[in-house]
């Protein structure tokens, strides 16, 4: 059965071996360039307000997913919050076991509605709570691409 036939009973359904070739292009959109583009070149985390319902978005939005406003102009935030949740990894994606146990945290960012989810380091797996306060810790500027990797890691203020 070809990949442009119509099926009308489950039944005649069958695999389809090897692979079926895809090509598309990811984009951060406009919004999400600009907030990588800050965090590359400034060094600084940017949100976005909605004027409407007050929600403040980090990552920006163009729009409110609340209200649908359109947000205001993106503006710089802190780099500090508070771990919101976290987990300990003690194996890596292909289930092998790490070196030493990985932190990963949802970090709600001051002055946000938003989180960030990303590595928490300074601390030992069992002192790490909900509720510590964590601050940004970025690559050197001359090493930053633009993208989510250029925040090393967090760490306890």
């Amino acid at each position: 059965m070809g990949l442009t036939e119509k099926v009308h009973r489950n039944a005649d359904l069958s695999a389809h071996p090897g692979e079926i070739p895809v090509n598309y292009l990811y984009t951060m959109g406009l919004a999400g360039e600009g907030f990588f583009r800050a965090l590359k070149d400034r060094g600084r985390l940017t949100a976005a307000a909605c004027p409407a319902c007050g929600t403040v978005y980090l990552p920006p939005r163009i729009f409110c997913e609340r209200c649908f406003e359109r947000t205001g102009k993106p503006f710089a935030v802190a780099s500090t919050g508070t771990v919101h949740t976290f987990t300990v990894c003690h194996e890596e994606v292909d289930g092998s076991p790490k070196g030493k146990p990985e932190i990963v945290a949802a970090v709600r960012i001051d002055g946000t509605d938003g989180t960030l989810v990303h590595r928490l380091d300074g601390v030992a797996p069992g002192d790490v709570y909900i509720g510590m306060r964590v601050k940004m810790v970025l690559k050197p500027a001359k090493k930053r691409e633009g993208n989510i990797l250029d925040i090393m890691h967090f760490k306890p203020v």
